[in-house]
Order: structure tokens, then sequence, then C-alpha cells
């Protein structure tokens, strides 16, 4: 496919927003390629600015979207005009964007990449790169207050980070990508603090930082909140208290998504200097809930989804299913097979009664025999070769008293709500 030889074609004109995804793909030799001059040039061309915005960004190996998320709520809770762009996708590509909590049309993404297209001429730029600067027009062209941006991968030279933040947040760092971003955690957090800028404030919501992001923050003399020192959370019961110096909301709900992350978006909520009270806390957190991320998706038995896909993830994960009061726990497993599958399964040994693996039928996908081998030695272990034929078989197994939780890839995920929405009847309303 080649691009339209018109710059100045009408809209009527333009291809589909599948047009576009497919010649995003075809444009560029490589999938990823770090480094901002492309972008930035692009970027001039384009004018883009956000000097008239408060623009957050948030990196981290894990946590990003739910942080940005409840952000989002707290923001738009409060009366503000809040856009975000997030990535990946779970099932639409416009899932991409958010104004104000709700999508954008195919159609405002397909001017958008039009726009991107003039402006690159002989740019080569890849999908990503190409993405992040179509959803930068759009967040642009909006009358926004707040705009939260979620890097993509690493920080220092991640395509978003062509934009300055106002408050810089890095939510947790472990080891994931090593090939990209190094094979240590020291060596990942430089790359997570590529997002500082001088004098502005930062949040950190890892709990046990290393060294080389302490050493990153004091050179940027930032202002810089750390979880554990300067602002903490616990769960007495049923309830979720947060402190930070003297401002502390106490009662709220648990939320339903990881509760260090909660407690780095407080932090920066609190920063945005949001006129929010215990009563619209409480609301917030009741309502919060993101695609993928702890989603319950049916109740007798219990259904949760999460993207989880390494070992903090999943670690965390571990956590909340530990919680959870239900009979026998099934595992739906499906993985990319760049993954360290076994590090990432190993938290989880000793919760999951009965492991369904399957294979991902997408590029890098690893097989189900590879996730069965990252499973010798635990119980009950089958394989498939669909995952929704995993997510079949341990429906029909699970009693309403059991619980099955799909996890290990965005792409699972999404296999599992495209079931869901073909077979609305197959699982029980939440």
């Amino acid at each position: 496919m080649t691009a339209p030889l018109d710059c100045q074609a009408s809209e009527q004109e333009a291809w589909t927003l599948q047009n576009w995804l497919d010649y995003l793909l075809s444009i560029h030799p490589k999938d990823i390629e770090f480094g901002l001059e492309r972008v930035d040039q692009v970027k001039a061309k384009l004018g883009l600015s956000f000097t008239q915005q408060t623009v957050i960004t948030v990196a981290g190996t894990n946590g990003k979207g739910t942080t940005c998320a409840l952000i989002e709520q707290a923001a738009l809770q409060a009366g503000r005009s809040v856009g975000v762009y997030s990535s990946p996708h779970i099932t639409d590509y416009e899932e991409r964007v958010r104004v104000n909590g709700k999508v954008l049309d195919s159609r405002a993404h397909c001017v958008a990449f039009q726009k991107i297209e003039c402006a690159r001429e002989d740019t080569l730029l890849t999908y990503f790169e190409f993405g992040t600067l179509a959803a930068l027009q759009l967040l642009a062209e909006q009358e926004l207050d707040i705009v939260i941006l979620e890097i993509g991968l690493g920080g220092r030279l991640d395509a978003v980070n062509c934009i300055d933040p106002d408050i810089a947040v890095i939510t947790t760092i472990d080891l994931d990508h090593q090939d990209w971003l190094g094979d240590t955690r020291e060596k990942i957090a430089i790359e997570k603090a590529g997002i500082f800028r001088k004098g502005i404030p930062a949040v950190i919501g890892e709990p046990n930082p290393p060294e080389s992001l302490k050493q990153a923050a004091k050179q940027c003399n930032l202002v810089s909140y750390w979880q554990g020192q300067d602002f903490t959370y616990s769960q007495i019961g049923n309830k979720y208290h947060w402190q930070s110096g003297e401002r502390t909301y106490q009662g709220l709900p648990v939320p339903n998504i990881p509760q260090q992350n909660a407690a780095t978006a407080l932090k920066v909520i609190e920063l945005l200097e949001l006129t929010l009270s215990l009563q619209d806390m409480i609301k917030v957190f009741s309502q919060i809930q993101l695609p993928g991320r702890r989603q319950v998706i049916g109740t007798a038995p219990l259904v949760m989804l999460d993207v989880a896909h390494n070992p903090q993830a999943t670690e965390l994960l571990n956590r909340d299913l530990a919680q959870l009061k239900v009979n026998k726990l099934f595992a739906v497993v499906a993985m990319l097979a760049d993954k360290d599958i076994t590090a990432s399964l190993g938290p989880l040994f000793g919760t999951i009664d009965t492991w369904y693996c399957a294979s991902l039928d997408v590029p890098r996908g690893a097989q189900s025999s590879a996730v069965a081998t990252a499973l010798t030695g635990q119980p009950n272990v089958h394989e498939f070769i669909f995952v929704q034929d995993a997510i079949r078989q341990a429906l029909s197994i699970a009693t309403p008293e059991d619980g099955i939780i799909v996890l290990g890839s965005f792409f699972t995920v999404a296999e599992a709500l495209s079931l869901v929405k073909q077979n609305p009847s197959l699982i029980g309303s939440v």
C-alpha cells in the first residue's frame, strides 16, 4: 500500500483506520528504533506544544496504565478536562487516546494520521512513533487542562519523551525488555529516569528504588517524592488508607488496581491540587477499572483478567489472588516467547490449582509447550492450541465457588474479551 499522494485530500477520501494501521507497519523496517531525532523533527513541523496544559508523563515497568487511569478519573471528578495517551491497546486501536474519559472515533485518528503523513515528508517513523505523534496531535487540538502521557518502552528515548512534562512519574522498576533497556534494575532505572526534567516534581512509586534512580533525581535537581518515604499506604480490613505529610485519605475502598499504583496516583493528585473531598475520592476508588487490569468479568465462577507478563507484575497479582475467597483457582496463561516465562509464572506457584496453557498466534507468541515446560513440577498442567479453547475448558470445569485468572499478555486478555463479546452468555455478568 502506498501513501495518499495528495496531503490535502478531503476527509471523505481518507483511508480507513485499518488502512492506516497497515501502512504504519509497512513504512519502517524495524518495529522499534530508539531515538528522538525523527520524532522531534516532525513535532517541530506540526508545531505541537502543551505549554498551556499540565503534562504528566508516566514511566515504569508495571502499573503505568492503572496509575494514569486513577489520575484521570480524579481529575474528571474534580471538574478538570483531561486527555490520556496510553499503549498498547487491548482490542481497539482507539483505546489509545481518551478525552474526558471517552475514546475518539476512528475518523479522528485517520485525520490525525493524515496530518502526520504530510508533516513527516521523507522522515521514517516506526509504528509507535507515528501513532504517538498522531495521539499528541489529537490531544493538542482539544481544550484540556491536564494531559497524561504513558511511556511505551523505557523512557529516555521513547517517542513520548519528546514532550517535556510538568510532573514526572515512575511507577515501578523491574526486569523486562532487557534487550532494549539493560539487564539490571540499575540500568533500566537510568532509562526510566530519562523523563526527568530539571526542577520539576517527580513521584516515584517504586518502593525499592535502585541507587541509579536516586542519583538521576539528584542530578536533575528534582523535587522528588518517594513511596514509603514521602507517602505511604496501608490496608486495614476492607479499607484503604493513604498519607502524605498532613494530607490523608482514610477509609477508602480497596481499589480494583494494585494498591501501590493507587498510592502513586494519589501523590500526583495531591500535586495537581485537585479539590476532592473524601466522598469524592471514595467515588473515584469505587469506580476505577481499567480493561485487563484485575478486570472481573464473571462472578460464579469468578473470572478475572490481567495483562501481567513479568515477575514483578505476577508477584503483585499473586498478592491479590491470595485474598480471593474462592475454592479452587484455575489459570489460563499464554505469553510472548521473548518473556522470561518461568520467572514470570513463578510467583503464582502454590496459588494456582490447575493450569491451562495456550499458544499465542501472534508475532513473538510462545507455543503452549513452552509455557507448559516453564510449569514443570506444577500440578494439573494442560495444553491448548487456542486461548479461547483453554478458557472454555476452564469454564466447563470450574464450579461457582471457584476462580479463573486469565493472564500473560495483552493479547491473551484480548482473546478473552473477544470470546465474551462473541458469546455474551458464556460468562455470568458481574
